[in-house]
């Protein structure tokens, strides 16, 4: 080999990251009208809000950033008065959530996932990418969900609705470990096991 010899280099393949539905706080939560917890209020304006002033950016950075809020919708699944607790798996993709136990099934809003659909089209394939379930739904808006006392809660909001089933045939996959259909006193007994939004929603189903 001579020394003109150029040695050759191979790139590493570029692996497209993940972009999700993010809405700057400001304009969801304007100065001084910023709450803790789980607020029923009509979703309609914030939904058309986010259909305006949405926008989609690489979810690592997100994840750094107070300045924006990712859209979160949060579904509750209840079949006649139990409702369906599961438990994360320790390889979640969201670590700090890692083992938890949760009443909600939520997800990231992607790009492609808004395509031609509402956030409630999306909420209900989303439920069917979580869960084997194949009785009918029907779809309760709760409220919205905000809590800036952690590091997740900080850059998410979530808009909790409730699924009420005709079947309580429903089971886990995806990331989820383990499903059970189960009443509100079983979920409270797990309270120190619940994520934070699932204990915030455990209480406003405890308290109708």
């Amino acid at each position: 080999m001579t020394a003109s010899t150029q040695q050759q280099v191979h790139a590493t393949p570029h692996v497209a990251e993940e972009h999700i539905l993010v809405v700057r706080r400001s304009l969801l939560l304007p100065a001084d009208t910023a709450w803790h917890g789980l607020k029923s209020v009509a979703m309609e304006p914030y939904l058309t809000l986010i259909a305006q002033q949405g926008e989609f950016h690489p979810r690592s950075l997100m994840e750094q950033d107070p300045t924006f809020k990712q859209i979160i919708p949060y579904l509750i699944f209840r079949y006649q008065d139990q409702y369906f607790l599961m438990e994360r798996s320790s390889a979640a993709s969201e670590k700090r959530l890692a083992s938890k136990c949760s009443l909600g099934i939520g997800g990231h809003v992607r790009k492609e996932d808004m395509e031609g659909a509402t956030l409630f089209d999306w909420a209900q394939r989303e439920f069917h990418e979580e869960v084997n379930y194949q009785g009918n739904l029907t779809i309760t808006p709760l409220g919205i969900l905000n809590d800036d006392t952690n590091e997740v809660g900080h850059v998410h909001i979530g808009f909790v609705l409730l699924l009420t089933g005709d079947s309580p045939e429903i089971s886990i996959k995806s990331e989820l470990k383990h499903g059970a259909l189960v009443s509100l006193e079983t979920c409270k007994a797990q309270l120190e096991r619940l994520e934070g939004w699932s204990q915030i929603v455990l209480e406003h189903l405890m308290q109708q």
